[in-house]
């Protein structure tokens, strides 16, 4: 863990700290025969990742703090889990309750997270606002030709996970019908942009199945293969543009340094994203010659964002733990972010500064996360302009 006496000097510590998110020094094993409960319970819930099985509700975007700067905006399309879902679960569930959306806009929004996610501020990045979701079509109809549409759904992935709602296959079926209905041109399709967050929960339900990790690159495989015949669908459907994203440091998501008291990160989750990534690069380039490929689509590079912003945030803490522990936490054993006792008392505590966090609970950043890990894509997301 980083102290002041460690802070010799930047480099010094950025290199070390990098050490500590990128190779980890603690080992959460793959549910086998010799794993202990609290290992095996913290495999199985890692993910629901991008979405925690507890949780079970989003709700209306409330969209960005800035407005369109241009006259016909840039229409975006969303497709994923809830680190892109602005509210297409229904409000029954933990993210349209306190104390989730405090940060913005000061209340629930059925966001993951204090305020703002990634969707928020790609569509700002494109001078939008976040696209409406698709569950609430009927009560915005008005901006669907004119800011697209959020069909992301939290917990859902690839293929079928944890989580009983439309895989991305499905999601992309919802689009299918919008635009054979005609509720978007041509000419609007050929302008928009496509942003694609899927992956982490597909791991966590082959992680329940699968005592071991046989066979686990063939999974990758197939996961990549889907995602790449996914991708062609969009762009068939007219959207020239695609952004994806890659994996996240997995094993520096608090659900799993809590177990070390958020001192480092777990080797074993980070290779796993490694070898999720170079596959996910690896089909991409491969794709850019190829006769009914996916078009033009970027990897926003999730690890190398998460990591930086990670790091930066430890430089300026002068603590590791403080970066890794999240903002909101259950308040002991089996209670979570937002959880409430049979009386209805509150069972979690929130930290004094949410706007300084990066982790808002043991999953999702906060906005203040969000908006470091954004800031650090900009350069990818020009080359979509």
């Amino acid at each position: 863990m980083l102290n002041d006496s460690s802070l010799a000097t930047e480099e010094e510590t950025t290199i070390r700290t990098k050490k500590l998110f990128v190779t980890g020094e603690f080992y959460i094993p793959w549910c086998g025969h010799n794993t202990s409960q609290m290992e095996k319970q913290s495999t199985l819930l890692l993910f629901c990742l991008f979405f925690s099985c507890r949780y079970s509700g989003l709700g209306v975007s409330e969209g960005t703090r800035e407005q369109p700067q241009q006259k016909i905006p840039v229409r975006i399309f969303v497709f994923g889990d809830s680190y892109a879902d602005t509210g297409n679960w229904d409000r029954s569930g933990g993210s349209w309750h306190l104390p989730y959306g405090i940060t913005f806009p000061g209340k629930p929004s059925g966001r993951f997270s204090d305020g703002r996610v990634l969707t928020d501020y790609f569509a700002s990045f494109f001078g939008a606002i976040s696209p409406p979701p698709y569950n609430q079509r009927s009560y915005t109809m008005k901006s669907i030709p004119q800011y697209g549409m959020n069909f992301a759904y939290g917990g859902t992935g690839v293929f079928n996970t944890l989580v009983n709602k439309p895989n991305m296959t499905t999601q992309i079926e919802f689009f299918k019908d919008l635009v054979e209905r005609k509720v978007y041109s041509k000419e609007d399709l050929a302008k928009s942009i496509a942003l694609v967050s899927v992956a982490g929960n597909d791991y966590a339900a082959y992680a329940r199945g699968h005592q071991d990790q046989q066979g686990l690159q063939v999974f990758i495989s197939a996961l990549i293969d889907q995602l790449s015949v996914n991708l062609k669908r969009i762009h068939g459907l007219g959207v020239a543009k695609i952004a994806v994203t890659g994996l996240p440091p997995l094993g520096c998501l608090p659900q799993l340094t809590s177990y070390v008291n958020y001192k480092n990160c777990s080797a074993h989750w980070n290779s796993l994203a490694e070898s999720h990534n170079k596959k996910l690069e690896e089909m991409v380039e491969e794709s850019k010659n190829e006769k009914g490929g996916p078009g033009h689509v970027l990897v926003l590079d999730l690890q190398m964002a998460f990591t930086s912003a990670l790091i930066r945030h430890g430089l300026e803490t002068g603590s590791l733990e403080s970066v890794l522990k999240p903002c909101c936490l259950g308040a002991k054993e089996g209670y979570f972010c937002g959880s409430l006792d049979e009386k209805g008392e509150r069972m979690y505590a929130v930290c004094d500064e949410p706007q300084k966090s990066f982790f808002w609970d043991d999953i999702h950043p906060s906005q203040n996360g969000w908006a470091s890990v954004s800031s650090l894509l900009r350069s990818t997301l020009e080359q979509l302009n």
